[in-house]
């Protein structure tokens, strides 16, 4: 199978809602590793997740996707991504 080429990505990601649930952040991590993601959590309130995260577009975008939909005890409301610029590779 012939690999394509994915550009890597680096994006700040809010996640807001009712994200308290102690299992949230590790959840989060356990995802991203899951999809060969690099993740560093910035920030963790009961409304408010943010993390910095990095990798293909497409396996960041499945990320997100994955955080709107679980775990089943949170509620997620909005997730908003930045990219980061830090400059070439």
């Amino acid at each position: 199978m012939a690999e394509r080429q994915q550009s890597h990505l680096r994006e700040r990601m809010t996640i807001r809602g009712d994200v308290d649930a102690a299992s949230f952040v590790p959840w989060i991590r356990r995802h991203a590793a899951k999809l060969g993601l690099s993740q560093a959590v910035s920030h963790a309130e009961p409304d408010r997740i943010e993390l910095e995260i990095a990798g293909p577009a497409d396996l960041i975008d499945m990320m997100e996707m994955g955080c709107s939909l679980g775990p089943i005890d949170v509620w997620v409301e909005t997730i908003d991504r930045i990219p980061i610029d830090r400059g070439s590779d």
